[in-house]
């Protein structure tokens, strides 16, 4: 067996292998083995790639597990997921909500809207005229940075910010969910405001990520609210609203505060300083 440096498109081939097992070749036949685990059985992998295979690189650009994935599939599919390397293969899958089993990709399935009665749900009247409605969603458990905290008192310290919501109806599914949880929420402006940064890992909100990020401001825009974005630590601007920092100061409020004014107005934003605007 020999160690492969894996070029750029190297295991990204979502074309089903020769052998039995799921996503262990490449589509020349050759077995290929992944730093993860995945992939052929050691003794008959002919390469090892030194990286993940496409599945678990996506789970962890998702921020999910296997485990995770494994629950929401069918249970006939299990044995073989829990080899998977692929992310265009399809399987079947149970929705969360109870509706019927429905057949998607693996890549659908982590980065999609849910099952097509969740997807019809979320474009139904009834759902639309929620959309843009922010609200308290009881027990709701989101992983809060420190630069995110700081970002939040030093802000709260110049405007008025709400404790009582922490969620935003949307008239499309997200992840399965007809609502997003932005980092800071400003009803009175409808602004929602994110803090990305790359982590330790330095991988996060890129690649994938970037894309999920993109779908959930483009969901915001939809039902009416803006989406500020600041991009710390090497991250680049994305979208129109974004302020790129290298961390949280009192001068990365001041951009906030006036982004926050060439949004909506120096009225609105000095209606939240309890003071009347200047000029």
């Amino acid at each position: 067996m020999r160690m492969h440096e894996d070029p750029d498109t190297a295991g990204h081939s979502d074309a089903a292998g020769t052998t039995d097992q799921p996503g262990t070749a490449d589509p020349a036949g050759i077995a290929v083995r992944f730093r993860c685990g995945h992939g052929a059985d050691a003794a008959e992998a002919r390469v090892t790639l030194r990286r993940d295979c496409p599945l678990c690189m996506l789970l962890a650009e998702t921020a999910r597990s296997r485990e995770q994935l494994m629950r929401r599939v069918a249970p006939a599919g299990r044995a073989a997921l829990a080899r998977e390397t692929r992310i265009g293969v399809e399987y079947e899958w149970i929705c969360s909500r109870g509706h019927s089993r429905y057949r998607a990709s693996v890549r659908e399935t982590l980065t999609g809207p849910g099952c097509p009665k969740c997807q019809k749900n979320a474009r139904a009247p009834a759902a639309r005229g929620e959309g843009g409605v922010p609200f308290m969603k009881p027990g709701l458990k989101t992983r809060t940075s420190q630069a995110e905290q700081k970002l939040r008192m030093l802000l709260g310290e110049r405007i008025r910010l709400p404790h009582r919501v922490n969620a935003i109806r949307i008239n499309r599914t997200f992840y399965g969910k007809p609502e997003v949880w932005p980092d800071i929420i400003i009803p009175a402006l409808r602004v929602a405001i994110e803090y990305d940064s790359p982590g330790r890992q330095k991988t996060s909100h890129r690649g994938l990520k970037e894309v999920s990020d993109r779908e959930k401001d483009a969901a915001l825009e939809e039902v009416g609210w803006a989406v500020i974005r600041v991009r710390a630590d090497g991250l680049e601007p994305l979208g129109p609203h974004s302020i790129v920092c290298s961390g949280v100061s009192v001068g990365l409020v001041d951009e906030v505060l006036a982004m926050l004014v060439a949004i909506r107005g120096q009225e609105a934003v000095a209606a939240l300083m309890g003071r009347e605007p200047s000029g």
